[in-house]
């Protein structure tokens, strides 16, 4: 089972630090990533990390402002988010799967999403 955790209300240029756990076993040598979906837009892939930690994917709507983050072969992956802005307002979620990492439909396992809000 996957579980974000981090969301929030925060004001616009704020930071913000998302986390996911998996459990341990089923998600072993699995790369993770985030998501995110907006109001009335599709879920969108924001980052990917592989298993080692070392290798990480950046879509565009994050390079430049997040990172993602993974202790090697570890089951938790960490979303630091910068200068947010109201048009990252949405519901982010935590996935596992591979093995490409910037292929959105590698990703099979999900979590709950936890909600990010910004205000302007």
């Amino acid at each position: 089972q996957l579980q974000a955790c981090g969301g929030g209300l925060v004001q616009a240029g704020y930071s913000l630090r998302l986390a996911c756990t998996a459990s341990e076993g089923t998600y072993s040598g699995l790369i993770m990533g985030w998501f995110r979906q907006g109001p009335g837009k599709e879920r969108e892939l924001l980052a990917g990390v592989d298993w080692q930690g070392r290798s990480t994917y950046y879509g565009d709507s994050a390079k430049g402002r997040f990172t993602i983050s993974r202790a090697a072969r570890k089951n938790t992956v960490y979303l630091q988010m910068n200068g947010l802005t109201p048009e990252d307002t949405a519901v982010y979620y935590c996935a596992a799967g591979g093995p490409q990492l910037s292929n959105r439909d590698d990703y099979v396992f999900w979590g709950r999403g936890t909600l990010v809000t910004v205000s302007s």
